[in-house]
This record gives C-alpha cells, sequence and structure tokens, in this order.
C-alpha cells in the first residue's frame, strides 16, 4: 500500500473535487428551474469530472497490496532460471534438459515453453489491474477446456412432516449443463537484444507486465461482450428480457428500460437506477456492484434521490474502498457500451455468483529473434474461457422505451 500521507491527501483532494461538484450542480439545477439553460456549468462540471476520475483512480493504486512473499520450490526456480536463460539468450538446453526430467515445460513444436509458475502468478495478480471484470467474477484454474457447471433450476420440491409421519415422493430436480466458452488470447511482445543483455534489465517483471497490459485489453472487452466465437462469451452477449426472476428462461439476464431510446428518462432520471437494485433478489443484493464506463458515471454523479434530494454517487472515503452508488461500489470499465438506442451501458449484480472466468493453466511462449532484427519477439498464448453462472445475479439498464 501507498504512503499513507500521499493516501490521506488525495482522499481529501477527492472531497474538496466532490464538495465543488455538488456546489456548480446545484448552482446548475437552480438556474434550470429559474428558466435558464444551466449549461454554462456543463464546461466545469465535465473538468471536474474527470479530476474525480484521476483522484479516484491514484486512491486505488495506492490502496492495492503489494506482491506477496509466497515461496517457491527449487524445480520451479530452477525452471524460471532456465527460462530467463531462454529468453535473454535462446539457449535452450536447460528447457531441454528439465523437460528430459519430465517436468513439464512445454516444446517449440507444441506451441512455445511454458512460462514458470511465479511469473504466470504476477500474470495472474496484474490481470486484475488491466481486466476489472476479473476483480469481480469467480475465477477457477482448469487442465482442460472440458470445463462445465451444472446447475438446480429449481426443480426440486420441498416440505414440512413429522418425525415418523410418510415421506412423498418430491419433482425430479431439473439439471442444465453451462460451459464455459473458451478462446485463445496471444500477444506479440518486442525487446531489443541490447536490453535483454543488460543484467540490470528486468526480464521477468518485463515479461509480466507487458503480457498483464496486452491479455487484460483483450479479456476486458471479451468478458463484457465476446460473441463466443474464439473468445469468451461476455455477459453482455446472453440474451435479456424484462422478465422477472422466476418468470424468465434459463441463462437469460433480465434489463430495466430507462423509457427513453438513448437517453435517460426526462425526469427523476435515477428512478432506473432505483428499480434496478430493487429488481435484484436480496441474497444477490449483498455482495452486488455497479458496472459502467466513465462517460455514464460521469453522467450519474448529478443524479439526485427524488425523496432526499441526496446525491446518489458518494466517493470512497478510504484507499482501496470505490465509490458507491445507491450504496454498492463502482466498477468503471470501459469496455461497457456507450450510450445508444437499446444499449445495455450499466450492469449491476452480483458477479461472483454470476459470471465465472476460466483460465486453462500454462501461458506458453515462443522466441522469435529473425522477424525483427535486432529486436527480439516473444510471441505469447493463453487459453481463457467465460460463462454465465446465475442469470439471476445480473440485471442490466437498457437504454430503450421497453
Amino acid at each position: 500500500m501507498g504512503d499513507f500521507s500521499e493516501v490521506k491527501s488525495l482522499i481529501e483532494a477527492q472531497g474538496r473535487a466532490w464538495e465543488e461538484f455538488k456546489r456548480t450542480n446545484d448552482e446548475r439545477l437552480a438556474k434550470i428551474e429559474a428558466g435558464a439553460s444551466g449549461a454554462d456549468h456543463k464546461a466545469a462540471l465535465d473538468k471536474i469530472n474527470v479530476d474525480l476520475d484521476k483522484l479516484g483512480a491514484d486512491i486505488a493504486k495506492l490502496g492495492r497490496p503489494g506482491p506477496s512473499g509466497e515461496g517457491t520450490s527449487e524445480a520451479a526456480k530452477e525452471h524460471k532460471a532456465a527460462f530467463l536463460g531462454f529468453v535473454r539468450k535462446g539457449d535452450e538446453r536447460g528447457l531441454e534438459e528439465m523437460q528430459r526430467k519430465a517436468m513439464t515445460v512445454g516444446t517449440p513444436a507444441d506451441g512455445g515453453y511454458a512460462v514458470p509458475e511465479q511469473i504466470e502468478r504476477e500474470i495472474q495478480s496484474k490481470l486484475v489491474d488491466v481486466s476489472p471484470i476479473r476483480a469481480i467474477a469467480k475465477q477457477v484454474t482448469v487442465s482442460t477446456d472440458d470445463y462445465k457447471r451444472l446447475f438446480n433450476i429449481h426443480g426440486t420440491a420441498s416440505g414440512w412432516v413429522g418425525e415418523t409421519a410418510a415421506r412423498t415422493a418430491t419433482n425430479t430436480p431439473q439439471l442444465a449443463e453451462v460451459p464455459a466458452v473458451m478462446g485463445e488470447v496471444y500477444c506479440n511482445l518486442t525487446a531489443s537484444q541490447k536490453a535483454l543483455d543488460d543484467i540490470f534489465f528486468n526480464v521477468d517483471g518485463w515479461l509480466a507486465e507487458e503480457m498483464a497490459l496486452e491479455f487484460g485489453r483483450a479479456e476486458g472487452a471479451a468478458f463484457v461482450s465476446g460473441d463466443g466465437t474464439n473468445k469468451p462469451k461476455g455477459f453482455l452477449a446472453y440474451a435479456t428480457a424484462a422478465t422477472a426472476d422466476n418468470a424468465r428462461a434459463f441463462g437469460t439476464i433480465e434489463h430495466v428500460a430507462t423509457g427513453v431510446s438513448g437517453d435517460w428518462a426526462a425526469s427523476n432520471k435515477g428512478d432506473t437506477l432505483v428499480s434496478v437494485v430493487y429488481k435484484m433478489k436480496a441474497g444477490h443484493r449483498n455482495g452486488a456492484k455497479w458496472v459502467t464506463n466513465k462517460a455514464i458515471l460521469g453522467e450519474i454523479r448529478a443524479f439526485k434521490e427524488a425523496t432526499t434530494n441526496a446525491y446518489m454517487w458518494q466517493p470512497g472515503l478510504a484507499a482501496g474502498q470505490p465509490s458507491t452508488l445507491l450504496g454498492y461500489p463502482i466498477v468503471e470499465a470501459e469496455d461497457m457500451p456507450a450510450k445508444t438506442g437499446n444499449s445495455l451501458s450499466i450492469a449491476f449484480g452480483n458477479f461472483a455468483n454470476g459470471y465465472c472466468i476460466v483460465d486453462r493453466i500454462g501461458i506458453r511462449t515462443l522466441r522469435d529473434p529473425y522477424t525483427s532484427k535486432p529486436n527480439v519477439l516473444f510471441y505469447s498464448t493463453k487459453r481463457v474461457g467465460g460463462m454465465l453462472l446465475d442469470s439471476e445475479a445480473i440485471k442490466v439498464v437498457k437504454f430503450a422505451a421497453t
């Protein structure tokens, strides 16, 4: 975690910016009520929104825990040393020797050498910072692509009986099998041979940082709206309907319409958000979060509750604690769609119950010193999938009339 005084200073600055935002917005609303346009306050609000976004991101970054000091086995250390020799000099002898000893390090013919577990663990840790859905969804690691989950879709009956009374037969449970939709994501990193020869160049740190960045960018979009073709199926790619829970088809997410195509309702804009919260079952609301993009978040900051006139958005008051909307944390995901007709631009849900990310063990890397001399290319791949779990655990706001 960052220096306490720095965190404290940023939180205080965020508080001042929020107070300035509320004052400016209240002045804008007063002008509108008096018959003026209030447009002259928009530029000021936009600037404060940018400041709030940056301050929130800086606070969150300082509040993240540092890497753990988890120990590793001698075999893992040997693998890492051999792998770094391969990365720096293209020396495959160490990895080939380990393969002869039956350690699973991969071969170029199979798609490259396996990244050591310490580096892979660091990549997975850093992916959470780049791919926001990964930070809130359920995650599992598997050894094959054939991963499925069985769900009981409420077909089993129950009842009350006395201690010695006969038990009547109950309904047979209805089970649904949900498979993970897998895909292979790749990145092609470039480093100069001069940099690789420099003993002070942190090769493993560079690999982890760059792979996480490139994989995370691709994953972030796929977990939101991936179509399932050679990539994970994102939660927004599943069918939606206005039908309530228990009456909707399994695997269909409930959407709540704003009442206006491509926009909010003309008055009481935040009513849609309140409605979304109370359409969620209480068991899922515990642990639920909002997911939207920066542009829509900037609009939401100006929303007030109709009965109390209190602002719905509130800044986080401590490092590592996110801002909230109606009391629930907000996750900023720029891969959420822009606000257009029929767009699903806001999600609210308990993503640990509603969406699962499936990682297949092993990231493989090929070293190519020939294509871009004097640079060295590192072509790396990993298998990852996504699947909707409980479709009642996620709701979406639809910018549509119905």
